[in-house]
């Protein structure tokens, strides 16, 4: 009787779906194996995405004209965008002229390697490791820093995010290194962990769905009720699938006005 349970119990793990798991994004080296410029499968969808997005954006800049085609409107479309409802919004037009260039590059790097999640034959965001994530964090702290000192020196803006006015002095006890470690951890943390914890969240909801429905269709042994279960399944993922489109962009967009918003509270309040 053990016997028969367990040789049950045997079958029904042989039959189980594989389900996607975090190891997935740490895939094994598949060029320059042992050296320091080895490439695993992210590292190359970074490289392929960032060649494809400079030939396309080079190519767009090249060929522009006074009265812009339907792929040069989509690409002005978009930094304008970026410029108008991110930078000028939070900032300003005098001050944000200066990091339209940089709050672009931002916005415009992270929404094509979210959508790298949901291009076949990638099938996996650029952004669903901490690294690169934390590279754009750290592009940002290093930013609002630097203007920082240039705007109100660094004596100065430290004085003010840790000791702000009104405040009485034993608060200053417990606020000013809380407010030290925002201004050096706390923030590109948040935007570090925010961004990658949604692509890698993401992504094994709709590989999960997509493993579903092949064991269903596929694998299960009774195909007669396996393939609708399967199907549904199936249009759960590409449902998902487009949800991650929008997920891509949503992340992009807020990655960049916060990184717009940290910029802009390092210049002195008038």
């Amino acid at each position: 009787m053990v016997d028969a349970v367990g040789m049950g119990m045997l079958l029904a793990a042989e039959k189980s779906p594989e389900l996607p798991t975090v190891n997935d994004f740490l895939p094994p080296e598949i060029l320059f194996q042992g050296t320091p410029f080895a490439i695993n499968r992210i590292i190359l969808i970074r490289i392929v995405a960032t060649i494809v997005l400079l030939v396309v954006l080079g190519i767009t800049a090249q060929r522009a004209k006074l009265i812009p085609g339907r792929w040069q409107g989509v690409v002005e479309m978009g930094i304008d965008f970026v410029r108008d409802s991110v930078v000028y919004q939070v900032m300003g037009e005098v001050r944000g002229k200066r990091f339209v260039p940089m709050i672009s590059t931002l916005f415009f790097t992270i929404f094509v390697f979210n959508l790298c999640g949901i291009i076949p034959g990638m099938n996996m965001a650029a952004t669903a490791t901490v690294v690169m994530p934390l590279l754009f964090a750290v592009w940002v702290l290093v930013q609002y820093w630097v203007t920082a000192a240039r705007e109100k020196g660094l004596w100065s803006y430290i004085r003010d995010e840790c000791f702000p006015k009104g405040v009485p002095w034993p608060v200053y006890i417990l606020l000013a290194p809380i407010q030290l470690c925002e201004l050096v951890l706390i923030r590109p943390a948040s935007l570090t962990i925010r961004l990658f914890a949604n692509m890698i969240s993401g992504h094994l909801l709709v590989a999960s769905c997509l493993a579903f429905a092949q064991f269903w269709v596929i694998d299960a042994s009774n195909k007669l009720a396996g393939i609708p279960v399967g199907m549904l399944w199936f249009i759960f993922g590409l449902v998902l699938t487009l949800f991650e489109a929008f997920v891509a962009f949503l992340q992009a967009y807020v990655f960049a006005i916060l990184s717009t918003v940290y910029i802009s509270m390092s210049y002195p309040e008038e």
